[in-house]
């Protein structure tokens, strides 16, 4: 990676055309610490070729590039440090706006939308000020994070960061005359970073204690894969291969639940609609919605209460057969689908003459949202959108249907644990 990094990608069926098309522009996973809009699985080609839309990829800066905040330490000059990885896209934004219609683009109906650390960018720009009118749709894809760091959190990280570095507090321009690559080895030890609530670029936390009032009018997609951290067994080989014992220890200390009867009542909860679930398919289910599930439930909950623009619920359930089927609904695994690149990722998503079909009535459902707002398309069920009382919920698998509140029990119980022990972030 580099230094210059704050370029695009856009792919177009035509720079010309009878009609300007939607624009969606893609915000690439990897937290706020690393990764690219440029992964073969986010090339934009067959979105815009087979549907008509013009599709931008974002580079911008990251991790202490991005969002080492030095408000505190550094002063007046340094107010916005904290948020300049955001501020990139938003002048992306701004780029588009003022230079789509040239490759067909309608600079009037943009979306903007992410998986896992780009759902936190997404939900990030719903609440910066120089974003508002940017954009005109929002899909958030595995990561809901409600809140970002304060400044008192950040101005920590930052002071740690700046020891490792050998920087005093007093002298932060010291930063400008160290190497990038060994900035780049400080983050590899210490790689946690996000915006920063700094009260100017990002005055308030993206979605708590409520959906931010100045999008109101943006209508949102939001949803989560049903088996979100199978992929963390990919560093960790124990966590398929955990017996009870084994599986109750590592939620009590992942949930922060000391009293024994509460982890109890929450696991008898997950195996009443899993009788036949290993101990492994329990704490995966159990962190799946810990992690992603719930956070993507509330925001959908506060976006509904608006009485605005609406929400639309997913939940992405096709189980992948590859290492031996271990993985099932794993995160990114709806990303070939959302881009229509099944053929790009055998080894992720295997080669069965399925695939195609799920992709066309994923791909479609995007577009279509990014189009009008809604997306609901001939290939698919009635999809409703999302409201508290019934909670329509899109399953994507080879057999798409909607279910009203996914997951009721299961919910309910994750909701009871006591106050901090579900984190918002």
């Amino acid at each position: 990676m580099s230094e210059d990094c704050l370029v695009l990608n856009v792919w177009t069926p035509s720079l010309h055309g009878p009609a300007k098309r939607p624009v969606m522009v893609w915000l690439h996973p990897g937290g706020f610490v690393l990764g690219s809009s440029g992964a073969p699985v986010n090339d934009g080609t067959n979105l815009a070729a087979k549907h008509g839309v013009v599709v931008v990829g974002v580079n911008h800066r990251l991790n202490a590039f991005g969002h080492l905040f030095l408000g505190e330490m550094g002063g007046e000059k340094y107010a916005g440090s904290g948020n300049v990885g955001m501020l990139d896209i938003i002048l992306a934004l701004r780029w588009v706006h003022d230079n789509i219609g040239q490759f067909g683009g309608d600079p009037g109906n943009v979306t903007i939308f992410g998986e896992s650390g780009g759902g936190g960018k997404v939900n990030t720009l719903m609440a910066m000020p120089s974003a508002k009118g940017l954009f005109h749709r929002a899909i958030v894809e595995s990561w809901s994070p409600l809140r970002m760091s304060t400044r008192d959190d950040a101005d920590q990280v930052a002071r740690k960061f700046l020891e490792q570095l050998h920087v005093k507090p007093s002298r932060v321009d010291d930063l400008l005359t160290i190497p990038a690559s060994q900035i780049i080895a400080a983050v590899h030890a210490r790689p946690f970073f996000t915006p920063v609530v700094d009260g100017c670029s990002l005055p308030r936390h993206p979605f708590d204690p409520d959906a931010p009032a100045m999008t109101a009018d943006v209508p949102m997609l939001i949803g989560t894969n049903y088996d979100e951290t199978t992929v963390f067994g990919l560093d960790d080989p124990g966590l398929f291969a955990l017996n009870d014992e084994d599986m109750r220890t590592r939620l009590k200390g992942y949930l922060h639940i000391p009293d024994d009867s509460k982890c109890e009542a929450l696991i008898a909860a997950y195996r009443k609609n899993r009788p036949d679930a290993t101990p492994s398919d329990i704490y995966f289910a159990v962190t799946t919605d810990r992690d992603f599930r719930m956070n993507a439930i509330t925001q959908a909950e506060r976006k509904a209460a608006q009485h605005a623009a609406p929400a639309y619920m997913y939940l992405f359930a096709w189980p992948t057969p590859v290492r031996d089927g271990k993985l099932n609904a794993t995160h990114t695994l709806e990303m070939p689908f959302v881009f229509d690149n099944i053929h790009k990722v055998p080894g992720w998503i295997g080669n069965a003459p399925e695939l195609q079909a799920l992709a066309d009535k994923v791909s479609s459902a995007w577009v279509a949202f990014a189009r009008n707002g809604n997306p609901n398309h001939a290939g698919l069920p009635h999809w409703p959108a999302y409201v508290s009382k019934t909670r329509a919920t899109m399953i994507f698998n080879n057999e798409c249907k909607v279910v009203d509140d996914p997951g009721k029990d299961e919910r309910l119980a994750m909701s009871s644990l006591p106050q901090g022990s579900v984190p918002a972030l």
